[in-house]
């Protein structure tokens, strides 16, 4: 059937910010869709208000507002947009997660939908509700004949607790409309349950759960599969979880196809998938079904399905190759899949044909518990990961180690754990508890009791991972046993064999008592290497010309072409992605290696993009003219460029976007011959080492906060007694902020010495050494020392952002941040311009960042971080790379700078771009969002260490207004009117005061504890006091939990203060009051209410801020 043409412009709703649960996938899907419907000559109006997204690049559609995604907002952007051109309007809510879900469904209830004549395509509000509510979707179940566990829908605590008595313990809860599992969980006794209920009612926007009987222990398996307006559907791939039920898919490690379904057993789910999407009315586009299968009895049941593409959805694509994003954006407007053609397969096959694989794709979930002091790192039904990495061997073993080592763990493969309890009484019970909670590790602990003797049986017991996992798992450690006993192999044949089982060389180096660099020269001279394979959607069965590849050392079958690669003669760039998502290092970065993939295009070079992240857009099949799938190692790029280098010419590898993954492999590439494109890997290193650095900043006449350096233990000791408390303390080369602390006193000198920092060091050297704690970390620091810095109390941080060509630099951005330095710079809220620097101190931060970059030889960005304070300019630290500002300093300066600068490593000067000059007529401010509410036992307070997920932004004419938009877009409630509570520390009553003043003139009431509430007395501002939690009931966290606060304003000082009032932030973040725990945050969300309060914010296209500068 042809394409609607009754539809002129289509409006498509973001996913907003990364959070756990909602990350990068679905800037993949919907940058797909933005394309294909682009193409299709439909006008595109997009809304997401995360900058670092590639589809809110202003030319991929034609409208692009980085607004917040509320209801309110959005009825805004339709109102403004659907009557700018003629014909029909249509919502597309399918590509944005449970944001645009959500959000299209209220525009549905508000009627601004019928009001505006807006018509949903995708999936109707009827549809949405009927798989989103969990009562709807049982009685659909239950009509078309399919089980579903049985449960009760409950709306309050006696409900719930009257449903218990049916559904018994352990039972599961689960929020109705909510993310990633948020606010559920599973409770084991009734005091447990209580706590989930009301927090999954809190989290639930319509204020409902599901009470349902526990199925913990069964298997779990997804279907995704897509079906058309004339009844075509086709599966797209199976995937099975490797954890049993209990964990949350996000969670849980995943294979593609499912491997322990019989033929039979995969035709009733095929059957049952099918009927579920037939019954929930999803006519047009792609879905996700999730079934539970009792391993004793094979009773089948039902989970859930997403009536819209997901993780699971962008997983499918990137395992199979089949672009479900885009093949559901044209069935949305009419096409049938026999009627859309096969990208991979180059049109020899519709989209009606479906994918066949004959690989295996495992996905593996990133953590960062160790972000979060205090939380629990057992999994539940509640999503915490923040990341995850894929591979994809020819084997489930090559596979699996592939991705272990993909994580960036420290991880070489399925490697030795440490298992707390061992060695002190009954270790086979130690190893069954074990076994049986799990965690992110909890496949390791397989392979560790294996080693101990366990026998798979008994671990089948104990975890409920299905044998036939575990029975790869021990194949897995019996060949490592023979090289431990053996060494390596000296013929080829047993080597392959090792190889093939994904062994990676670090691996077998530790096994075999080698360097890996031996390992490596011993496997070439017996011409051991990978060969590479296409990702093609049809096992070969048709060629592709889609240069999509994965290795293997699958031993090649006889009249079949060994390697696939079939490098061009092209002049060719590799760029090195940042491999899976983490605090830290996330989408900001794939956004610099797209752009380094769109320019190098444009100048003509063949681009090789190597990432092992299944959510990116990097890793599309069409970002790059050739994508290999494989882990960001030494061996594994090795090996690429290898091939790379057979046929025509490598001109470089690009090291500087994809965070710090690519920098850590930088040395030992160009050590390999390979040329390492943009700054010297020497200025990348000067950067980090601090007596180089000290040097260079002499010469410049450059001032730092007084600092020291310490390779062991003990020096840090020294270090810290020379320069003073308090101190900010981090190890070098890392990213986000990973164990940076401030150190006030000696107790938190000693908390971070000996609990902090065994954290850090690599479970090879804890294998190796394993009694010599501080050994261990010495030895860690011997390479990577700790750095000390005088911590400069109540400076003012601002980050700038510059290109180089080695003769020129151009400053980007200069951002003043919004709390003070100490709070890890991606973290902080931030300006672009500066809202309160003189252009005098402008001036002069550029005038210093241009000559680092100079001094440096930066080819490319590079990103400088200072402090003020006292009139005084502090250099904290240069990075000569992308930072995670770029994508910000883009969408506000209007000038894709990623994408310049990649065209500058390429060897073409600044001077032959225009660039926009002069001030702009509008402000941005970039917020962070964070996921404390996923791990209840963590404290909300900003330090040193990065915590948070992603970012929004505001964008505006005013400081105020962009600042309350960035507030909204980031998911907080800003409030009208209502109490605002007080309680500040007393270098910050002054400084607080105007910012009350600014609340009760445009109407709210002050409430305040004892110390703060006489002196805004003392002031003339009426303020009533209210109990410390510490001084009795009634206290500030009831009135919080009553409804009765609806901003907080709380900063402390010192350790006590820090404990007595953490209860107090707790509850304002479940019960979603805005809080602010610094004075400037304080100030600010003031200022942004009153702009809020006056009704004044408009939703402005991107496109109407400036024309943007073209790289």
């Amino acid at each position: 059937m042809p394409k609607r043409t009754d539809i002129s412009t289509i409006l498509i709703i973001g996913a907003g910010p990364i959070v756990i649960g909602q990350a990068c996938e679905f800037d993949y899907s919907g940058t797909q869709a933005c394309k294909a419907l682009k193409a299709e000559g439909y006008r595109i109006v997009l809304v997401n208000s995360n900058p670092a997204t590639i589809m809110t690049d202003p030319d991929l559609a034609h409208r692009t507002y980085v607004e917040p995604i509320t209801p309110e907002f959005v009825a805004k952007i339709i109102e403004k947009e659907r009557y700018a051109v003629p014909g029909g309007f249509a919502l597309l809510p399918t590509m944005g997660g449970q944001t645009a879900l959500n959000c299209a469904l209220s525009l549905e209830k508000m009627g601004v939908l019928k009001k505006f004549d807006v018509e949903m395509i995708g999936a109707t509000a009827h549809a949405i509700d009927k798989a989103e509510d969990r009562e709807l979707f049982r009685e659909a179940m239950t009509k078309i004949g399919l089980d579903t566990p049985r449960s009760h829908h409950v709306k309050t605590l006696t409900s719930a607790l009257d449903a218990l008595d049916d559904i018994g313990l352990p039972a599961i809860i689960r929020p109705s409309f909510t993310l990633g599992g948020t606010g559920g969980g599973i409770a084991y006794n009734k005091a447990e349950f209580i706590e989930i209920v009301e927090r999954g009612i809190d989290a639930s926007p319509t204020s409902e759960v599901l009470i349902e009987e526990s199925v913990l222990g069964w298997k779990e398996y997804e279907m995704e599969v897509v079906r058309d307006k004339a009844d075509n559907c086709i599966i797209v791939c199976s995937i099975e979880n490797i954890d049993p039920m209990g964990v949350h898919t996000g969670d849980s490690i995943t294979v593609a196809p499912a491997l322990t379904l019989t033929d039979k057993e995969y035709q009733i789910m095929r059957d049952a998938s099918l009927a579920v999407l037939r019954e929930i009315g999803v006519e047009t586009g792609g879905s996700n079904v999730q079934f539970a299968v009792d391993p004793r009895t094979g009773r089948m049941i039902v989970i859930e399905m997403n009536p819209r593409v997901s993780r699971s959805s962008a997983l499918a694509s990137k395992a199979t190759g089949f672009p479900i994003a885009k093949v559901a954006a044209r069935l949305a407007v009419g096409y049938t899949l026999d009627e859309i053609a096969n990208d991979i397969t180059g049109g020899a096959t519709p989209a009606s044909f479906e994918p066949t694989i004959d690989y295996v794709v495992t996905k593996i979930p990133r953590f960062a518990f160790e972000k979060f002091p205090g939380s629990e790192p057992t999994l539940t039904t509640a999503m915490k990961s923040v990341g995850e990495a894929m591979a994809i061997g020819r084997n489930f073993a090559e596979s699996l180690q592939k991705a272990l080592r993909s994580l960036e763990t420290g991880l070489s493969g399925l490697d030795e754990i440490e298992i707390d309890g061992l060695g002190k009484g009954d270790d086979m019970n130690v190893l069954r508890g074990a076994l049986g909670t799990p965690t992110p590790d909890r496949l390791l602990v397989v392979g560790q009791a294996l080693r101990l003797g366990m026998t798979q049986q008994e671990i089948h017991e104990a975890s409920k991972i299905d044998p036939w996992f575990i029975a790869r798992i021990a194949e897995i450690v019996t060949l490592e046993a023979k090289v431990r006993k053996f060494g390596l192999p000296k013929d080829a044949e047993n080597l392959r064999s090792l190889k093939f089982a994904g062994f990676s060389d670090a691996r077998l180096a530790t096994l075999a008592g080698m360097e890996e660099k031996d390992v490596r020269v011993a496997r070439h001279a017996l011409d051991v290497r990978p060969v590479y394979k296409r990702i093609d959607t049809c096992a070969a069965e048709f060629a592709s010309p889609t240069a999509y590849m994965y290795s293997t050392y699958e031993t090649p079958f006889i009249g079949v072409p060994a390697s696939e690669a079939q490098p061009s003669d092209r002049k060719k760039i590799v760029i090195l992605g940042g491999g899976p998502n983490r605090i830290g290092q996330g989408i900001e970065f794939d956004y610099c290696c797209c752009h380094a993939c769109f320019a190098l295009d444009e100048a003509g070079f063949e681009t090789i993009m190597i990432n092992c992240n299944p959510e990116t857009v990097s890793t599309d099949y069409d970002t790059s003219d050739r994508l290999y799938f494989e882990p960001l190692t030494n061996e594994d790029v090795s090996e690429i460029l290898d091939v790379e280098k057979s046929r025509g010419t490598l001109v470089g590898v690009i090291v500087q976007y994809g965070g710090q993954t690519p920098l850590k492999l930088a040395h030992g590439l160009a050590a390999a011959g390979a040329p390492i494109l943009g700054t010297p890997v020497d200025s990348i290193d000067l950067a980090e080492d601090r007596d180089r650095f000290k040097r260079l900043l002499d010469k410049l006449g450059l001032k730092q906060p007084k600092n020291g350096i310490a390779y062991s233990v003990e020096q840090a000791r020294i270090v810290a007694g020379e320069l003073g408390l308090p101190l900010v303390v981090r190890p070098s080369y890392v990213l986000g902020g990973r164990a940076m602390a401030i150190i006030r006193d000696n107790s938190d000198l000693d908390d971070y010495l000996l609990g902090t920092l065994p954290s850090l060091v690599p479970s090879e050297i804890k294998t190796r050494y394993p009694n010599d704690k501080t050994g261990q970390i010495n030895m860690v620091l011997g390479k990577n020392p700790l750095l000390f810095d005088r911590y400069l109390t109540d400076a003012i941080e601002v980050d700038v952002d510059c290109v180089a060509d080695g003769e020129q630099a151009i400053i980007a951005g200069v951002m003043e941040h919004i709390e003070e330095a100490g709070i890890h710079s991606g973290d902080s809220a931030c300006s672009l311009p500066p809202r309160s620097l003189s252009p005098e101190v402008v001036a002069e931060l550029e005038k210093q960042t241009k000559s680092l970059a100079m001094a440096l030889g930066v080819v490319g960005l590079m990103n400088v971080q200072f402090a003020l304070k006292d009139g005084g300019i502090y250099v904290l630290e240069v990075n000569p790379r992308a930072s995670r500002t770029v994508p910000f300093v883009a969408k506000v300066v209007g000038a894709p700078f990623a994408k310049i600068a990649a065209r500058v490593m390429a060897g073409e000067k600044l001077s032959t771009f225009t660039l926009p000059s002069g001030p702009i007529g509008h402000i941005g401010v970039k917020e962070a969002v964070f996921p404390f509410a996923r791990f209840p036992g963590v404290d909300t307070v900003l330090g040193p260490e990065m915590r948070s997920t992603g970012e929004v932004i505001g964008l505006d004419t005013s400081f105020e207004a962009a600042f309350v938009k960035s507030q909204l877009g980031g998911g907080t409630k800003a409030p009208r009117e209502g109490v605002v509570f007080v309680s500040v520390r007393d270098a910050d009553k002054p400084r607080i005061l105007p910012a009350i003043r600014e609340l009760k003139e445009i109407g709210f009431s002050v409430v305040a504890t004892g110390g703060t509430a006489r002196f805004l007395q003392e002031q003339g501002i009426a303020a009533q006091k209210i109990n410390k939690v510490s001084e009795g009931r009634p206290h500030i966290v009831d009135a919080i939990k009553n409804g009765g606060i609806q901003l907080v304003f709380n900063t402390t000082e010192g350790a006590q203060a820090l404990a007595d009032s953490r209860s107090l932030r707790r509850a304002a973040l479940l019960h979603k009051v805005p809080y602010y725990t610094t004075l400037a945050g304080a100030v600010a969300a003031a200022q942004g209410v009153r702009a809020y309060v006056s009704g004044d914010l408009e939703a402005r296209a991107l496109q109407d801020y400036f024309v943007p500068a073209r790289g």
